[in-house]
């Protein structure tokens, strides 16, 4: 069961061949002719003696060259491996010693940004430069693909062969790779499905980046799963440019992350009208605030959804079902994925009762890249630990309660940093929080609050200061209170807080 052959193989293309499959820009590829690409890309990965379970690492923008890349190593038997392409050179090159790369497929405008590590490859034989502008004198992709033959049978992988890995966002550190197998991708779309109704020849358009599992999943596996079109964008995403994109392709649905909406919605209602046309809006990595879903709606008419996954399922666990989204809960299970709540003893959580979730996935990663111990420990006959806590309600709806390994005991008693982050958020001057623990100068573990300062940093500080003192009790206030201009986020828009950690961290070593 190959995972390309399953999007693009006979069966696939007997029903939407002619359909289109991807746009970007100017470009508009069907999905016969991504077929084709694809089997073109598996024919140049063989021909440069990438064998099947080999790594491929593609540090590329979100084009349809690397759509066709990517699912060309799948077709290969290959295993492709996505980068972020704001990584750092040595976390490029932590990778590449982590996953034994067999080739990397670097873009032409990172090949020449980054010329010490091209060269690196390039003298390893590991490298292939795509795109239009590849430096004569360093090995082309392109002329790789126009020199080989396509691959006309895929590779007959079984459904737990590894397919493609994904690396973390480097939310605690340095990235560890998720190992997920050809059946996760027969799993893909299942939110554009089930709650979403969308329907072949609709239109997907995400914000987040392709080497993140959510756009992955819903900006491109899903919509081909259904026949729907993927509309990408190469670079970054910036309000304007995803207006301008929306406005020439009028998707009808639009999946991003919490911020990107607060910046869409900063430009006001009248600049919105192309997203109108998208019935459905989704948004995942970190809590929906419910102004955010309240302003969505009265400025475009439509919905935001909440929606729950991590890296180690690949695709979508919960998402709120249409017309209940209001900021508090985070949904329900889709179909195929098993939830429950475990208290740290082990027994089962009672209705509203906070417990760490532990999910059944059927696109459950095999488990974490060279790291057998945090795999013992995390993934348990066929069930993950999720290290989230949530709350279940008698209508089987899921809250997030933060991160099981964020709790800090203060006075005897545990706290949640979300429970900071509450009670500030919503305050005049406060655009965003976020809560870390910190080890104290005399060991003991405290709380840090970061407040991104909507105007003044020491107003925005002592908002905080002063909600904290009327609606927290004494021992779950924060010992350090810090304005901050904008709060660290990864490129998939993840709070980065051991980095926040970090800031208080230096302080109290200056004082020693």
């Amino acid at each position: 069961m190959n995972g390309a052959h399953f999007l693009l193989g006979p069966e696939a293309l007997a029903r939407h061949a002619s359909r289109t499959a991807l746009l970007c820009g100017d470009q508009a590829l069907s999905y016969a002719g991504l077929a084709a690409q694809v089997a073109r890309a598996a024919g140049a990965l063989r021909a440069r003696g990438v064998a099947p379970g080999e790594r491929v690492l593609l540090l590329m923008r979100d084009t349809p060259e690397f759509a066709a890349a990517w699912l060309g190593a799948l077709h290969a038997g290959a295993v492709a491996v996505a980068l972020n392409n704001k990584l750092s050179e040595d976390e490029y090159r932590y990778i590449l010693a982590d996953s034994g790369a067999r080739l990397a497929i670097v873009e032409d405008v990172f090949a020449t940004a980054r010329p010490d590590l091209a060269a690196e490859l390039e003298r390893g034989g590991k490298l292939a430069v795509a795109g239009a502008n590849a430096p004569p004198a360093l090995p082309s992709w392109r002329r790789a693909l126009e020199q080989a033959a396509p691959l006309a049978q895929a590779h007959p992988a079984s459904p737990d062969d590894p397919a493609f890995w994904l690396y973390s966002s480097g939310t605690t550190g340095k990235p560890k790779g998720m190992v997920h197998a050809h059946r996760a991708v027969t799993s893909v779309g299942a939110a554009l499905r089930e709650t979403l109704g969308l329907s072949p020849g609709d239109k997907v358009l995400a914000t987040s980046k392709l080497f993140f599992s959510y756009a992955m999943e819903h900006g491109l596996l899903g919509p081909l799963a259904l026949g729907c079109t993927a509309v990408l964008h190469p670079d970054w995403a910036e309000v304007e440019s995803v207006l301008s994109v929306a406005a020439r392709h009028r998707p009808n649905a639009f999946f991003s992350v919490p911020t990107f909406y607060k910046r869409l919605l900063a430009l006001g209602a009248a600049r919105l009208e192309p997203l109108r046309a998208a019935r459905w809006a989704v948004s995942a990595g970190e809590r929906l605030p419910a102004t955010v879903i309240q302003q969505w709606r009265a400025a475009t008419g439509n919905e935001i959804l909440s929606l729950y996954g991590m890296s180690e399922t690949f695709c979508v666990c919960m998402i709120t079902p249409a017309g209940t989204s209001d900021g508090m809960h985070t949904g329900k299970p889709v179909g195929g994925m098993e939830a429950r709540l475990l208290s740290a003893d082990g027994h089962e959580a009672a209705p509203q009762e906070p417990a760490v979730l532990w999910v059944r996935h059927p696109a459950l990663a095999l488990g974490y890249v060279n790291r057998p111990e945090l795999t013992r420990t995390l993934f348990r006959d066929g069930w993950f630990c999720t290290n989230d806590l949530f709350v279940r309600d008698a209508d089987g709806f899921y809250s997030h309660q933060g991160r099981a390994d964020e709790l800090v005991k203060i006075a005897g008693q545990w706290v949640q940093p979300g429970e900071l982050e509450e009670a500030v958020i919503g305050e005049a001057g406060i655009a965003e929080a976020a809560c870390v623990r910190v080890t104290d100068g005399e060991g003991f573990e405290r709380l840090a609050l970061f407040v991104a300062a909507g105007g003044a940093g020491d107003e925005a500080a002592r908002a905080a200061q002063l909600a904290c003192e009327a609606k927290l009790p004494r021992h779950k206030r924060p010992k350090w209170i810090r304005p901050i201009a904008e709060l660290p986020r990864t490129a998939t828009g993840k709070v980065q807080r051991f980095r926040l950690r970090e800031i208080i961290e230096r302080e109290l070593a200056a004082k020693r």
